[in-house]
């Protein structure tokens, strides 16, 4: 039953696409049989108002429509455009994410329960929501610690979100299981793989404990940072379903005429952001990955904080030097060595041809050099590459995508503070200090620190190593003496989920034809 109702809920989705005109917005003439039949059928059924819109108005009010849960598959997906596409990942990046607010009663016994204590003993004052978005909704308080009183922001969970979105979940699964069985073309992209991604970092982000980590961590690694910073968390008023932080008093970055009034200087606040974003990317290797401007303040004295620390990035040591030699490589039009970082990173399958893969680069890189330096977008660069690499099986990387998506986001912030904003020269402090301490005598000294260390552990290990290696060879001699073989309990296991699988997929495809068929009845 359970596949039943996500496979009603699945079309009830797709019908509102349709309504909306969602589907008759996407470029269907370029398919051809049944894919192409389907499209214009859909245009068929699209309300005629919705023809009025543009594709990403027709968007916003079918998330609207759709719920909380599609407002976040909509910014999920904006972070993958290996998925979606360029075009339709930036029409789901101007999703806003906001939605109507429920009752303060509700948000009151959200925090109690979380807390386990009553609201008067927590906050002296505690007024309604200033903001509601798809997961939270925010209210004004007022704490009192010491004698001292203090404005804080309090986050709490919408009541009943977590099991809305995962029914709406299954629905989830269910198409990209029947995307990878019935489209051979989608494999490569792994849309169940993808959709496992979406769960996790959504259970993350409903987990408000740990969103106070990583408001607490990044304001730990930015807290020596010139100009920029993150509220503090009140740790003994957060839990599960609230979060309590400093209240942010300042001006929205999306709010210019405010900003000019305020009397900041713009260019000064852009160089700030993009230096500030690329300092926590490459330092750190932990970066606040939706810094819309919504989500930016600027206080009195020109500080950037940033809040709603939902999504957050994660770059490893080797992504981090990756990135610098990409960008170093650009800058100094070293091609070969940008190709070569690709191969030495495991990111390009051996098989493909270095120089070939330079000649590739060089196309993208060739044409920047030729414009101003005010013109040219380090956003744009790594969509190309990311464009030409796919070209040579680089398999995608999240952690990439999702760099590129904050890297597209922050320029685009910066570029409205400042239309003539230097990209190149605004990042190169930070970007060739980072190359200077990391790729020159003191990153080879820190290399040789770590791999002793490194190999340190493993002679530790040694004999633990060498009795499983005792043990696999045993196993290996039985297997090739008498074959590998199931046990029965994990034979009939597989059994099953072989026949639940296809099962569950016959039943959805009937579930969705039938449906169809009674929409179109109704219509007519």
């Amino acid at each position: 039953m359970s596949t039943v109702s996500a496979a009603f809920r699945l079309v009830r989705a797709g019908w509102v696409l349709v309504r909306e005109g969602v589907v008759a917005a996407l470029p269907g003439e370029e398919l051809s049989g049944l894919p192409k039949f389907g499209w214009r059928l859909a245009r068929l059924f699209t309300r005629r108002r919705a023809l009025a819109y543009e594709r990403s108005d027709r968007l916003a009010k079918a998330v609207v429509r759709l719920g909380p849960s599609y407002v976040k598959l909509g910014q999920f997906l904006a972070t993958r455009p290996d998925v979606v596409g360029n075009d339709m990942a930036l029409d789901l990046a101007m999703l806003q994410d906001k939605m109507h607010t429920f009752p303060t009663a509700e948000a009151v016994a959200a925090i109690e329960a979380s807390l386990g204590r009553k609201l008067g003993d927590l906050y002296k004052q505690f007024g309604d929501p200033v903001a509601a978005a798809s997961i939270a909704q925010v209210h004004a308080a007022e704490t009192v610690d010491g004698g001292v009183a203090r404005k804080v922001a309090v986050k709490v969970i919408r009541p009943g979100v977590r099991r809305r979105f995962f029914q709406d979940l299954e629905s989830y699964f269910l198409a990209a299981r029947l995307q990878e069985k019935y489209i051979p073309s989608s494999r490569r992209l792994r849309p169940v793989e993808v959709t496992e991604t979406l769960a996790q970092t959504t259970r993350i982000e409903m987990d408000l404990r740990l969103e106070a980590a990583a408001l607490s961590e990044l304001g730990q690694s930015t807290r020596e940072d010139p100009g920029f910073r993150v509220p503090s968390v009140d740790w003994e008023r957060t839990g599960r379903d609230v979060l309590t932080m400093e209240w942010v008093d300042g001006v929205k970055m999306n709010d210019i005429a405010g900003l000019q009034s305020a009397g900041h200087d713009l260019k000064a606040i852009a160089t700030n952001l993009i230096q500030s974003f690329l300092r926590h990317t490459l330092r750190d290797g932990f970066f606040h990955a939706d810094m819309h401007p919504g989500n930016l303040f600027v206080e009195a004295n020109g500080t950037i904080v940033a809040v709603d620390l939902g999504i957050a990035g994660r770059l490893g040591k080797k992504e981090r030097r990756f990135l610098a030699e990409i960008l170093y490589g650009f800058i100094t039009r070293d091609y070969l060595r940008v190709a070569e970082v690709h191969f030495e990173a495991g990111y390009v399958p051996r098989q493909h041809n270095v120089s070939a893969f330079a000649q590739a680069i060089r196309a993208i890189g060739e044409p920047i050099h030729g414009q101003p330096a005010e013109t040219i977008s380090m956003a744009k660069l790594l969509t190309l590459l990311f464009e030409v690499t796919e070209l040579f099986d680089m398999a995608t990387r999240p952690e990439l995508i999702l760099l590129q998506k904050t890297m597209v986001v922050v320029e685009g912030v910066a570029r409205t503070l400042d239309p003539a904003f230097n990209m190149w020269k605004t990042a190169e402090p930070v970007v060739g200090g980072w190359i200077a301490g990391n790729l020159g005598p003191r990153g080879l000294l820190a290399d040789a620190r770590d791999g002793g260390k490194a190999m340190l552990a493993l002679i530790r290990q040694a004999p633990e190593l060498a009795a499983r290696m005792e043990r696999l060879s045993r196993e290996i001699d039985l297997m090739a003496e008498h074959g590998l073989r199931f046990d029965e309990a994990t034979a009939r296991a597989i059994g099953k989920a072989e026949a639940r699988y296809s099962r569950s997929g016959r039943v959805a495809l009937w579930v969705i034809a039938l449906t169809l068929v009674y929409i179109a009845w109704q219509l007519h």
